[in-house]
């Protein structure tokens, strides 16, 4: 690894930042925990003030103007984040809470319906608990199996492990598209083949993708996928389930009330078509609303550049975290693997006191099992600590965590 790492032009400028109000506020703060959630854009904190000053009526229920508003509004939002993930059908984009219900809708509707003793569920073990713990406890109540897939010495999953965990027993695969630990983009096109040469479904978790690389549902050639819309600069409570429509009309619904349904007697119901079929009660449509103008951000500010711009922010961040002698690098060794995150320890020290440190000088990260446990464990640890980055970074956040890191060492040793 090179040594002295020094950052492109373009990543020492900075014309996003302006756009953030936290950060624009806050100049003094290096933010490297866009994995947890992303900063918001002004323009998505105006949308969500827009729709309660404009339009703040339940949707769907009302033929008065301000709630048909309310309702395109989301119709909109619904179109907005099909297109964007590549899916010709807006009707098989359902709103959640985040990805984790998601996860947890399609776990327990599909596996309860697909599962019986002697099947296998299929996971890779860098999946985050909102992609296991649901897979654990369907494989419970049926009687299936939970199948692992590890990792090679570069934390990516080898041919032989989908060799051997790919069968006639399996049924479902479910995989995260990027770890959010080891940053690794993982062969989701090639899983859900091998998936669907056995008859089984693909499931993928998007939650790291969708916001830093492009996502194509029709490409990746899953059956589901998934994920939140805070991590995609959008507001805190709004997630996605994309489906394909004939899987989720054979589903039965996950939540019932309000909405969700086309008719009710005393004794029965019948369900409303797609998407109000898994959109039971009143859905925060603010939220939906704010996030089709989240991603509207994206497209505006230019998706290939955005995303060349956060390659070279993460190919500066592995660099130089390489050059301090006592840190140590989790995931691949080449930094072009690495999708929005470097996680890593510093010799000695544990995680949380560098984080508190850390804090003392104005630099957020991340630091914990990071819902990942089974991993860490895998990994021979219990904590690591985490830097993650977006396109609203700069070489100088980079260089704040680095010299930080410079600080932390030297509150334990001096200046040794």
């Amino acid at each position: 690894m090179a040594a002295n790492a020094t950052p492109d032009d373009a990543i020492v400028t900075n014309p996003y930042k302006a756009d953030f109000p936290l950060l624009a506020a806050r100049t003094d703060l290096a933010f490297l925990d866009s994995a947890a959630t992303a900063q918001r854009p002004a323009s998505v904190i105006e949308a969500q003030k827009t729709f309660y000053e404009t339009m703040n009526a339940n949707p769907l229920r009302g033929l008065y103007d301000v709630s048909v508003k309310a309702t395109e509004a989301i119709d909109a939002a619904r179109r907005h984040v099909a297109s964007f993930i590549g899916a010709s059908d807006p009707a098989e984009v359902i709103f959640t809470r985040n990805a984790t219900e998601s996860l947890n809708l399609i776990a327990q509707t599909l596996g309860e319906q697909l599962l019986k003793p002697g099947d296998e569920v299929c996971i890779s073990i860098m999946e985050h608990h909102s992609n296991l713990i649901p897979w654990q406890q369907v494989c419970r109540k049926t009687g299936a199996k939970l199948v692992f897939l590890y990792l090679d010495d570069e934390g990516e999953i080898p041919v032989s492990e989908m060799d051997a965990k790919i069968n006639e027993r399996t049924k479902i695969v479910s995989c995260a598209h990027v770890s959010n630990v080891l940053g690794v983009t993982n062969p989701i096109a090639e899983l859900a083949r091998r998936a669907h040469a056995q008859g089984a479904v693909m499931v993928v978790d998007g939650a790291q993708s969708v916001p830093h690389i492009r996502v194509d549902v029709k490409e990746l050639g899953c059956d589901v996928l998934a994920f939140s819309g805070h991590k995609a600069l959008g507001p805190m409570g709004i997630g996605v389930l994309w489906a394909r429509r004939s899987l989720l009309e054979s589903l039965p619904p996950f939540l019932t009330g309000g909405e969700m349904i086309d008719s009710v007697t005393e004794q029965d119901a019948v369900w409303a078509p797609l998407p109000m079929k898994f959109e039971a009660g009143t859905q925060d449509a603010a939220g939906i609303h704010a996030t089709g103008v989240a991603l509207s951000y994206f497209e505006d500010k230019g998706r290939d550049a955005l995303e060349a711009r956060e390659r070279q922010l993460v190919d500066y961040l592995y660099r130089r975290l390489a050059e301090n002698p006592h840190v140590s690098l989790i995931g691949p060794h080449d930094p072009a693997k690495h999708v929005g995150v470097v996680s890593f320890n510093v010799e000695g020290i544990h995680p949380h006191d560098v984080a508190a440190l850390l804090d003392v000088k104005h630099v957020a990260i991340r630091v914990g099992h990071h819902c990942a446990q089974p991993l860490l464990a895998w990994l021979g640890m219990q904590t690591c600590c985490r830097a993650s980055i977006a396109f609203y970074n700069d070489a100088r956040d980079i260089d704040m965590l680095c010299n930080a890191l410079e600080f932390v060492w030297s509150v334990f040793h001096g200046n040794d």
